[in-house]
């Protein structure tokens, strides 16, 4: 056992290794009751720096068994040490913050050796320990294309991280600007520093610079390679001023007032750097409501040309499938103009940015002229119109939900339907349906929420959801550079 006089007795910054379990030859309280200078890992989950087999040999072996290696050599195991050690410097995501109480940590005497449900210690260690195993001879089956092998790993992570993956990927081929008003927020700034660490986007950042810097030194961020503006005293706010004072000069807005919004309102700021082409696309809404991040870019920027309409989606991710849901956030009252230009914007969205070809049901109450009602008389009528304007979709409708993915009850009762297989994209009836679908599935069913995904827009803007993750932000940041 271990005392607390030993503890005392120890030299500046003692290292305890107290790895007996269940009970560590001296409690974490005991020890830190007597030193404060000391770092502690025991064996136990509800101590600092759990020690755990679960780190090692799941990791060790799976970088091992993919490249075939003879035998599992001193290099591999540096390897994987060396590539915790790597890890426990990085960015803590959100979903292991929560996972382990809520209460954000980072690289210190409380945590330094990643936690054992950490996600990320599949790709970072397995990686390692198979690239140790080429390079000293002992694979059998050579890696040459790491990236790849990374992006296989991640699939194992389940379905959103290989989307996120690919969707990141895409990304980083055409390197985009992308800018964040939101640059105060510990989450803007943790975010930007994994945009830049993988290359993903340039971010810029709106803030003083004083006060972002500052933030960064706290939680120990390098954010040097973002650029940051401190919009309120911008070189360029009279040129943006003119701009917006010429869009709604005829639509209430002074001059004085647009010299007002663009100084203190870092949306519209955002949003006119993008309309300017002084950023590619902007994501915002960490801590701004829906309508503060939406109204400046409806107010500046324009509908696509071919469009008279924006529309809000979110793709749910289930363990074995994506499926589409819009409208969910934007437009209240659809009329059939409305929901056949939805259904068309996603069904573009979907094939271009997530490359799933796209099969659309319009949902109802009914199916196929079973209950006659405006109401999903409203949603034929838009059926029949994307089928004239887009005939080289795949839609049919109305049709209730449960349809939407019988194909045998479809097959039977309605082999007519131009639907064949599961549908992957929902077009819903109005917002209120689509707002609370999207949320049930997330909340209920299981599936993970990306979006919302903003579609109509000339210009690339979108919206954050309220409090959401950093993940969430890296996401949409890379969504973003796509619809540039």
């Amino acid at each position: 056992l271990v005392t607390k006089e030993m503890v005392k007795s120890m030299a500046d910054k003692p290292i305890i290794m107290a790895m007996a379990n269940p009970d560590p030859e001296i409690r974490y309280e005991d020890a830190i009751s007597v030193r404060d200078d000391l770092i502690m890992a025991t064996g136990r989950s509800d101590y600092p720096n759990q020690v755990n087999n679960v780190l090692g040999f799941p990791f060790i072996f799976r970088g091992a068994l993919d490249v075939h290696a003879r035998k599992i050599n001193m290099e591999m195991k540096k390897a994987a040490v060396h590539a915790l050690a790597d890890l426990a410097r990085q960015d803590v995501p959100d979903s292991v913050i929560r996972a382990y109480g809520g209460k954000p940590f980072s690289f210190g005497p409380e945590y330094i050796i990643p936690k054992p449900f950490d996600p990320r210690v599949l790709t970072w260690e397995a990686l390692a320990v198979a690239r140790a195993a080429v390079e000293t001879g002992v694979a059998r089956k050579k890696i040459t294309d790491w990236d790849a092998y990374r992006d296989a790993l991640e699939s194992r992570l389940g379905r959103s991280h290989e989307i996120s993956r690919i969707l990141i990927n895409k990304a980083k081929d055409i390197k985009k600007r992308i800018v964040l008003p939101e640059g105060e927020e510990i989450k803007v700034l943790r975010s930007a520093q994994i945009l830049i660490d993988e290359d993903i986007v340039q971010p810029i950042l709106l803030g003083e610079k004083e006060k972002i810097h500052a933030l960064a030194e706290k939680y120990n961020l390098d954010i040097n390679k973002a650029e940051i503006i401190e919009f309120s005293k911008s070189d360029k706010i009279e040129t943006y001023v003119d701009e917006l004072y010429r869009l709604r000069q005829r639509k209430g807005l002074t001059r004085n007032a647009c010299h007002r919004l663009l100084t203190t309102d870092h949306n519209y700021y955002g949003v006119m750097m993008v309309r300017m082409g002084d950023a590619d696309g902007m994501v915002s809404g960490v801590n701004h409501y829906y309508p503060e991040v939406i109204r400046p870019a409806l107010q500046i920027l324009e509908v696509q040309k071919d469009k008279k309409f924006i529309a809000g989606l979110y793709a749910m991710v289930f363990k074995k499938e994506t499926i589409f849901f819009a409208d969910t956030t934007v437009n209240i009252e659809s009329t059939a103009e409305i929901l056949a230009n939805t259904a068309i914007m996603v069904a573009d969205k979907v094939k271009k940015t997530f490359d799933i070809e796209p099969r659309i049901a319009m949902l109802s109450f009914s199916n196929f002229g079973s209950v006659r009602h405006p109401f999903s008389e409203k949603v034929a009528k838009a059926t029949q119109m994307v089928k004239e304007m887009r005939p080289d979709l795949i839609i049919d409708g109305e049709m209730q939900v449960d349809l939407a993915f019988d194909t045998e009850l479809r097959e039977r009762d309605y082999n007519f339907s131009d639907l064949k297989g599961r549908a992957n994209v929902l077009i819903f009836p109005s917002l209120e349906a689509g707002n609370i679908g999207y949320k049930l599935m997330a909340r209920l069913g299981g599936a993970e929420a990306i979006g919302p995904i903003l579609v109509g827009l000339e210009k690339s803007v979108h919206v954050l959801q309220r409090h959401c993750d950093v993940d969430t932000i890296v996401r949409m940041c890379a969504i973003a550079a796509l619809d540039a």
